[in-house]
């Protein structure tokens, strides 16, 4: 009797990831220079004094670099999302821990037929290894030329190769996150060097120190430094997280693997 093949993840050729950051940089600046910029958030038609008070106006005065740590932000927040969704899909659509369970149970009572169901319900990276385990140790009962040892070794590179293809497609745009989480603080710190200069540049002038431009050097100091710690916080959090899911995938594949081809052993000795 054919069983129905959960369907495996694949990983896109399409470069989503540039996508996903030339569209979060058109949106930053969009916001950057139309809802922080806008007229109503100054005392003056050039923007030199936000309004006191108003943190709108505040942001804009961080300067250039502003609208890349806000691409930062927003490319952490959408692949955040988008990770979430695909490794709580690669789970399954029950829990991961009963679902094991219920497989070496039934292993343990030689009903392979009924594990292979049960990954047909379950879904997910962890059922789409298993269901090949399965297909693979029902494959050696017939290979009636391999010896023991050989069907054990089969049936255990046939799972290895399984979480090989599983397990990228979960850690994709990972590097992502954890680029931003070092790049966003240096950027950042960039821009409160610049706006250091800014500020003493205002102190050096001859006669009494321009106040507008003292400001809005300190300002875009400040803004950098807490946009940049914020996103490069964020992302540190969103990637810990998501490799402290994905190992417990890839532990619940390793457990599943073990008894797969243990019990094949045991039970043809």
């Amino acid at each position: 009797m054919s069983q129905e093949k959960p369907t495996t993840q694949k990983k896109s050729g399409f470069p989503w990831a540039i996508v996903v950051i030339l569209t979060s940089f058109v949106v930053s600046e969009l916001i950057f220079s139309f809802v922080f910029g806008a007229r109503s958030h100054f005392a003056d038609d050039l923007k030199k004094e936000p309004l006191s008070g108003d943190y709108f106006g505040i942001v804009y005065k961080g300067g250039f670099i502003v609208p890349l740590l806000m691409t930062m932000f927003l490319t952490v927040l959408t692949f955040s999302v988008e990770r979430f969704l695909t490794i709580r899909k690669a789970q399954g659509n029950g829990s991961l821990e009963a679902f094991l369970q219920t497989v070496k149970t039934k292993l343990h009572n030689n009903d392979i037929n009924g594990a292979i169901a049960e990954c047909n319900r379950q879904k997910g990276s962890v059922a789409n290894v298993v269901v090949e385990g399965l297909n693979k140790y029902q494959e050696m009962e017939k290979r009636t030329e391999f010896t023991l040892e050989q069907k054990v070794q089969s049936i255990q590179q046939e799972i290895e190769e399984t979480t090989s293809l599983e397990l990228p497609s979960l850690e994709q745009n990972l590097p992502i996150l954890a680029t931003i989480a070092s790049v966003a603080t240096l950027v950042a710190l960039l821009g409160t060097v610049l706006g250091m200069i800014r500020a003493f540049a205002a102190l050096a002038t001859s006669g009494n120190p321009d106040p507008g431009a003292l400001s809005a050097g300190i300002s875009e100091a400040l803004v950098n430094t807490a946009i940049g710690i914020g996103t490069s916080a964020l992302s540190i959090i969103m990637y810990n997280i998501f490799t402290g899911m994905i190992d417990k995938l890839t532990y619940g594949i390793d457990e599943i693997g073990y008894s797969i081809a243990q019990t094949y052993a045991a039970t043809r000795k």
